[in-house]
């Protein structure tokens, strides 16, 4: 009896000195938040405040939207301070924190404001071009900042002014998730849009949309030529009817129009131009045989024109064809044009030489004061009977059993 009841003794003394050190190690390890306030604005110093009965320090763990950091707290007077670094104090947005402890984590949240007076206007637009009609737009943002660079609170008040040719207008809009914007429809007619934002007595600087014509609407051609012959020579001039898009707005300069041209045998020719104050141009040389044109104008894949014709005279009715040296040497030529002046050099000659139906050679040489010469080299044409057909103008002349010697 006397073993059991020692036993129970020193059991319950063992227990009771035991949660008497508990309590002191828990009474020595408790951490108290003194700091009550929850709000700041960007910029003041933070500083959060702790009693304490243990005699080392601890680190308080701090994050926001920018990163994280540790920091080292002070401990003076049973009393814990930790200051918020101002990369962290500065920024608006919520500031949470954690105590590093082994006993019951301590943590919380901290808002910071921005200050409610801008020093800046961040503004932005695009696109800096739209097309006219009311159906494009830019868009107008701005974000109203304090001295530390953060946006200002929901719903702050920032007027939009703009002016188009004689109009001028304001509008004030609000901050919504840290922005102001608007967008900007583009009017019906082509110019310049001025716009400019301004909050709390602070002004942005001037910005510029420009407001571009639409796509070109069909449109009309002309054709002008000093002559309607065909001598391989002059310059037939196309040109549009001033282009314009559907409201009226000229289109702008450097649009590509293209020319296509159809001739009677069914061939296409292009010649192309480009408008300057709504209207193209476009050159092509006269053909050299009697020819009739049909043609039409394109803005590739956006509108067309109507289609005229043109019909070109023959210049060409006769020409001299004169064989010496053996034959060897021809001469074409004189080869005169509609007022019997020699036609303007450059005229496609062609002669041709076959022999036994067979075509051996196409010699091709352009007139030089109204007259062509061929030299038939005896090197490369032996000395036999040949036949010779000269073209130019669409006339053929034939000479079979043409000897060389």
């Amino acid at each position: 009896m006397n073993i059991k009841y020692t036993y129970l003794f020193f059991v319950s003394c063992f227990l009771f000195f035991g949660n008497v050190m508990n309590a002191e190690i828990n009474q020595d390890n408790s951490i108290e938040l003194i700091t009550t306030k929850k709000e700041f604005i960007a910029g003041e110093t933070i500083i959060l405040e702790f009693r304490t009965t243990q005699k080392k320090t601890v680190q308080l763990y701090c994050s926001n939207s920018y990163g994280t950091t540790l920091v080292t707290s002070i401990l003076n007077n049973n009393k814990l301070s930790f200051t918020i670094p101002p990369h962290f104090s500065s920024k608006r947005g919520v500031l949470n924190w954690k105590l590093i402890t082994d006993e019951k984590a301590l943590s919380g949240i901290i808002k910071i404001k921005p200050n409610t007076k801008p020093v800046s206007l961040e503004t932005y637009i695009g696109p800096p071009s739209i097309v006219a009609g009311g159906k494009d737009y830019t868009m107008f943002v701005v974000i109203p900042t304090d001295n530390l660079d953060n946006p200002l609170p929901q719903n702050t008040a920032v007027a939009i002014q703009q002016q188009f040719l004689s109009k001028e207008n304001k509008e004030e809009i609000r901050t919504n998730n840290l922005i102001a914007y608007k967008n900007i429809y583009s009017p019906l007619k082509s110019g310049r849009i001025l716009l400019s934002s301004a909050s709390s007595n602070l002004n942005s600087k001037e910005y510029t949309v420009n407001i571009m014509p639409a796509i070109g609407t069909n449109f009309k051609i002309t054709a002008d030529r000093n002559h309607n012959y065909a001598d391989g020579n002059q310059i037939t001039t196309f040109s549009t009817s001033v282009i314009k898009d559907s409201n009226n707005n000229i289109i702008s300069d450097g649009s590509f129009v293209d020319f296509f041209i159809k001739n009677k045998k069914g061939n296409i020719l292009k010649t192309s131009g480009k408008t300057i104050n709504g209207v193209a141009f476009a050159k092509i040389i006269h053909p050299e045989n009697e020819d009739e044109w049909a043609i039409k104008a394109y803005i590739n894949g956006i509108s067309e024109s109507d289609e005229i014709k043109l019909t070109y005279k023959q210049v060409i009715k006769d020409f001299t064809i004169v064989f010496s040296k053996n034959n060897r040497n021809v001469k074409v030529g004189p080869l005169q044009s509609f007022m019997n002046q020699m036609i303007p050099d450059g005229l496609k000659v062609t002669l041709s030489i076959y022999k036994n139906g067979k075509l051996i050679d196409s010699i091709k040489k352009k007139s030089i004061e109204g007259f062509v010469n061929f030299e038939l080299n005896a090197n490369i044409y032996p000395n036999e009977t040949y036949e010779i057909v000269i073209s130019t103008a669409e006339i053929n002349k034939s000479f079979n059993a043409k000897k060389l010697w």
